[in-house]
């Protein structure tokens, strides 16, 4: 009885194991895909990832590094409804918190706090090892006075990964093409790239990053970039752009 016991406890199968992976990103000017949500300021970024089974929790703080106040925050929840195979299918939602800046009515410079909710379908395929390609659609929801009522973000992704600079030096790249709509008329095409320079086993990589506006009626620079180190632990790439 006593072996029949201990056989059937080895054979009960463990739960999906918990992953915990993060970086922290010091950037000279803080670009958003909302190009009127950009800083255009020095900026620190904080992201973290906790990924269970097909679930994860994704936070990012970021802030201010010349003003020292925050900028933005988002708390992503993500599910993966398809997580097999070249095609993979995510789904995921979010609760964004933009801190603006304005004037009261003593014409004081205060801050504002702007609440979005946000859901998100991501449907990718993987051409090969090093070649990713994906569709990203956004719909956002603004719930304060001066918030976009209604967002809608779409784009087109290509991702390029490990390509071999040297037997110790990466590079990888990434691609986006999107169009974007604001405040119910307001629309703009823009174009996207990125470039991620690492050294294996080490936590510490470089990035630049363009943002092209194609044709828009968004406020916001024609042209933005910017340079971010980052240092990661953990296990996982966090963001592909």
């Amino acid at each position: 009885m006593l072996y029949s016991c201990l056989g059937a406890h080895s054979q009960i199968k463990e739960g999906p194991k918990t992953y915990i992976s993060g970086s922290a990103s010091i950037t000279n000017n803080g670009i958003s895909f909302v190009p009127s949500f950009s800083l255009e300021q020095p900026a620190a970024l904080f992201d973290l990832s906790i990924v269970k089974g097909r679930f994860s929790f994704e936070p990012q703080l970021t802030f201010s590094l010349e003003e020292g106040r925050p900028w933005y925050q988002v708390y992503w929840l993500r599910y993966n409804l398809l997580a097999e195979g070249k095609f993979q299918l995510r789904t995921s939602g979010h609760l964004g918190l933009n801190f603006a800046k304005i004037l009261d009515a003593a014409n004081n410079e205060v801050i504002k706090t702007e609440r979005y909710l946000v859901g998100e379908l991501i449907p990718s395929y993987e051409i090969s090892k090093h070649i990713n390609v994906s569709i990203q659609y956004m719909i956002a929801q603004g719930y304060d006075i001066g918030t976009s009522k209604l967002q809608h973000f779409v784009s087109l992704n290509g991702y390029f990964s490990n390509i071999i600079i040297s037997k110790m030096l990466f590079l990888d790249a990434s691609t986006q093409v999107y169009y974007l709509s604001t405040f119910g008329s307001e629309e703009g095409f823009y174009a996207a790239a990125a470039f991620t320079l690492r050294r294996t086993n080490f936590p510490v990589s470089l990035s630049v990053l363009g943002n092209k506006a194609l044709s828009t009626e968004i406020d916001g620079k024609d042209f933005l970039w910017n340079l971010t180190l980052t240092y990661s632990f953990g296990k996982g790439v966090l963001s592909k752009l």
